[in-house]
């Protein structure tokens, strides 16, 4: 049997805030195939961040074991979990998080200093990037040209540079308005379908249902199933007006 990309099993995230314990996540376990589209979804505070960063090597659990790329994220130190985030993960934030004293391909390039390619190799994988993404025309623009949509594909361009097992989107939608937002969308979509990238998006936006393979509800920490998580996507369709088509219909 093929192993899952992300095994979670029985994960809890506690943490103190004053003199309060914060039960960010409570005995969550799932399992992601590769070369899927997955959307953790929930209101705010309900541990969909938390969640992510954990599959990201960008947090770790209270208890319980994460598994991602077939390696046991517990057991790594803090060095070993850069290392292994350089070679596995993508990362793609709401804000861009785009240098501005850099062009286009040198943002695109910035996750390739960590390996040992020369400036040349660098520079060619960081046009493919960008081409890939649509923005083959722009390679030599700085951020503050760039539309916030455009922005956003230098973001993702740099995410897949390394080509990493696992694309992680932090609400990567959240900034942009609707035409940008479907258009972002599609492209993390194209990215599954004709690389088979695996991407696990957190977000808001309810036009995400039509793209992804699986919405994933949070609440209170807890992940939802059966009749609650279906009362929950029904509710994300019916607030977008209830217009939306089942999930991964967008290809």
């Amino acid at each position: 049997m093929t192993q899952p990309l992300i095994d979670i099993r029985n994960v809890s995230r506690h943490y103190v805030r004053g003199v309060d314990e914060v039960r960010a996540l409570d005995d969550v376990s799932l399992t992601i195939a590769g070369g899927r589209f997955v959307a953790f979804m929930g209101p705010s505070g309900s541990g969909k961040s938390t969640l992510l960063n954990l599959v990201s090597g960008i947090d770790r659990p209270s208890s319980g074991e994460v598994l991602v790329a077939g390696e046991r994220l517990n057991d790594l130190s803090e060095d070993e979990l850069a290392h292994w985030r350089a070679r596995h993960v993508g990362l793609i934030f709401q804000f861009f998080n785009l240098m501005p004293v850099l062009n286009a391909r040198d943002n695109v390039a910035l996750p390739l200093l960590l390996t040992d390619l020369d400036k040349g190799e660098r520079q060619r994988r960081a046009e493919t990037a960008l081409r890939v993404v649509g923005l083959g025309h722009r390679l030599d623009h700085y951020p503050r040209t760039l539309s916030g949509g455009e922005q956003q594909r230098v973001a993702i361009a740099r995410a897949v540079v390394t080509d990493p097992d696992l694309i992680v989107a932090d609400e990567p939608t959240g900034d942009l308005d609707a035409r940008n937002a479907e258009e972002i969308l599609t492209l993390l979509r194209q990215l599954k379908n004709e690389f088979g990238k695996t991407i696990i998006m957190v977000t808001h936006d309810p036009r995400a249902l039509r793209f992804v393979d699986q919405a994933l509800h949070l609440d209170k920490g807890v992940l939802l199933e059966g009749e609650a998580a279906k009362r929950a996507d029904d509710s994300i369709r019916l607030a977008a007006g209830g217009g939306l088509v089942g999930a991964a219909q967008a290809s």
